[in-house]
């Protein structure tokens, strides 16, 4: 008889129509029903003393008595019972049972263990979701305890979930969809076990010593074949309710404070492709901009952030901010770059931005920066070049902070109920007291040059309307390769001037500006020269780096008019103010400048004069972004 039995011969039994309909897969759904207790050790964790000890010992010792008891029933069953009984009666081991009661009594007992287990563990996971506002207010209910802490209204949602369920009517139709549901369970639970073994988490150190993440592996695609061979119907619907949960709980954002699987793998993954980004290996034909924005009240420079951020075409883009004190970090209760730093992660969030935030401490701005500017980034992904605000005046300086005041701006940050105090003087701070002199400017940027970095001086940016644009009608980007104080060099294309180009070209590539903006260069060069060959060779040029731009040659001459470019050995104030009043002219609708940025000199009685120079020049023009390059950016052979 054993022999038999032990034969595969799948058919029918009397509550079945279809004979085709039985297989292994159908009754592997219906005997899976039986062992769907396993977890309900953690579902209960919140019940345990000492979980991390009870769960694993209480489910292997089950899973292992479980096993066993199956395995015995199974093989005596197959020596003693004959197979049309098998197939026809389901009560057939009360009559064979050597005491009837006992095969009633272990019914009993199995089925409300069985029902009571997965009930109160259902139910508790149910509450722990309401509890934790996952799904808002449809699970609002079931967070609702009674005396002694117990989620009486979830064990009745639970029960009730259960009856329709039941209505059903067949264990053969039940089974199928229960299976495939706690198989899916089973699949979450092996991946995240992996993942976390993966992922290399010192905190993951489970206390069963033989875990491994091949065996986690293996139960998860064991578990998704199996359920396909379940049904292949009911598994990928499953898996799209989860995938649907999932989407849901990524749309509401909400904070969590008990950690994400997906940090660790994140980091797993961004560490290992860091350390293969080699800096060596570097080649201009790759060049992207890496860029640290240097900056004071985020609230009153919302427009200079975003538009750097349009500046980055996928490279690093770094938020820098120094504390500036003459205390020891000792002499202090907290960090107060360590306590401000959530607060500039939310402005990140709110301007949506792609940045990463860096905040030092110094005893003066200018060590700060460099600070900054040295050890900002990792590995390969240093920054290359450096943004800053421009070195305002105390009366443009008070007339912001006051218009700052008044503003209503969407999208700008409010941070005047802030408890932490921002100083520095990157561009419109809030008081002189915050400001340093011209001359500290000043040797800030020539410390950008003098470590290797490219420099973007920004000016009149809050001149962007909130899309990005300078208003209705500014369709231009305009280019000026043209170093104004140094009139001896019109007409001549160097680093500086080609670094202008690409930033231009990055900028009118960005989604907001690629749409309605054109690229236009302006060349100035001496009265006479052949304006055709000239214009020609730029258009050459322009090709051969593939920037799609109007040309416009102007004679140098229309340009100054009759105004002397030297007084006294330096560049006049009314050679530039005709600079700027070209400029100007040509800018009616024109939604951001790049200029040439002459090199600050290392004269430090000069360094006020060259400011000043640099605001006749600039004066109020649209959004400018003064350049001065010292590498190689664009490649003619690709």
């Amino acid at each position: 008889m054993f022999l038999e039995n032990s034969k595969s011969h799948y058919s029918p039994d009397y509550t079945i129509d279809d004979p085709s309909s039985m297989s292994f897969a159908r009754v592997f759904a219906i005997l899976f029903s039986s062992v769907t207790g396993i977890m309900n050790g953690a579902n209960l964790s919140g019940e345990l003393r000492k979980p991390s000890e009870s769960i694993p010992r209480g489910t292997l010792l089950a899973t292992l008595f479980t096993f066993l008891c199956y395995i015995l029933l199974g093989l005596t069953i197959a020596a003693s019972c004959q197979y049309e009984l098998l197939i026809n009666n389901y009560s057939f081991l009360i009559p064979i049972n050597y005491w009837s009661g006992f095969v009633v009594i272990g019914l009993s007992a199995a089925t409300l263990s069985a029902a009571l287990g997965n009930l109160i563990g259902a139910s508790r996971i149910l509450h722990a979701l309401a509890k934790d506002g996952l799904f808002g207010l449809p699970l609002k209910p079931a967070a609702v305890t009674v005396a002694g802490g117990n989620p009486i209204p979830a064990v009745a949602i639970s029960f009730c979930l259960v009856m329709l369920v039941l209505l059903i009517g067949s264990l053969n139709l039940i089974a199928p969809i229960v299976t495939c549901f706690f198989l899916l369970a089973y699949a979450s639970t092996n991946l995240a076990c992996a993942a976390l073994d993966l992922a290399s988490a010192p905190n993951f150190r489970p206390k069963f010593k033989l875990f491994h993440w091949s065996a986690s592996l293996t139960g998860l695609f064991g578990s998704l074949v199996m359920g396909f061979l379940v049904s292949y119907i009911y598994t990928p619907i499953s898996i799209m309710i989860m995938l649907g949960l999932m989407i849901v709980l990524h749309l509401r954002s909400l904070p969590d404070n008990w950690g994400s699987i997906s940090q660790a793998l994140i980091f797993h993954q961004v560490r290992k492709y860091m350390l293969m980004l080699d800096p060596r290996k570097y080649h201009v034909k790759y060049w992207r901009p890496q860029i640290i924005l240097l900056i004071l009240h985020p609230r009153q420079n919302a427009q200079m952030i975003k538009f750097v951020n349009d500046l980055k075409k996928g490279g690093l883009y770094v938020l820098g901010h120094v504390f500036p004190s003459v205390l020891n970090l000792e002499q202090m209760v907290i960090d107060p770059s360590e306590e401000a730093m959530p607060e500039w992660l939310s402005i990140v969030d709110e301007l949506k931005v792609k940045a990463f935030v860096e905040l030092t401490l110094a005893p003066d701005v200018r060590a700060g920066a460099q600070q900054l500017i040295r050890i900002s980034g990792l590995g390969g992904m240093k920054p290359n070049t450096v943004c800053l605000g421009f070195y305002e005046s105390a009366a443009v300086r008070e007339a912001a902070r006051l218009a700052d005041q008044q503003s209503h701006e969407p999208g700008v940050i409010n941070l005047s109920a802030s408890p932490s105090q921002h100083h520095g003087w990157f561009s419109t701070p809030s008081s002189t007291r915050d400001v340093a002199t011209p001359s500290d400017y000043t040797r800030l940027l020539g410390d950008v040059l003098q470590m290797g970095k490219e420099l973007l001086v920004l000016r009149h940016m809050h001149a962007l309307d909130s899309n990005g644009l300078g208003g209705r009608g500014k369709r231009q980007i305009d280019v000026w390769p043209v170093n104004f104080f140094q009139p001896g060099l019109k007409g001549y294309i160097d680093t500086t001037c080609l670094l202008q180009l690409q930033f231009a070209c990055i900028l009118n590539s960005s989604r907001r500006w690629r749409r309605d903006c054109r690229i236009r260069v302006f060349l100035c060069v001496d009265a006479g020269s052949n304006l055709d060959e000239l214009t020609k060779q730029l258009d050459l040029l322009l090709g051969d780096l593939r920037i799609q731009a109007q040309t416009h040659i102007l004679d140098w001459q229309h340009v100054v008019g009759e105004a002397n470019p030297m007084s006294d050995g330096a560049i006049s104030s009314a050679y530039l103010t005709a600079a700027n009043q070209c400029i100007r002219l040509q800018s009616p609708e024109t939604a951001a400048a790049f200029l040439y940025l002459p090199r600050p000199p290392s004269d430090p009685r000069m360094h006020a004069q060259y400011l000043e120079q640099i605001d006749i020049l600039t004066k109020d023009l649209p959004p400018t972004v003064l350049v001065h390059g010292l590498h190689k950016v664009f490649s003619r052979n690709l």
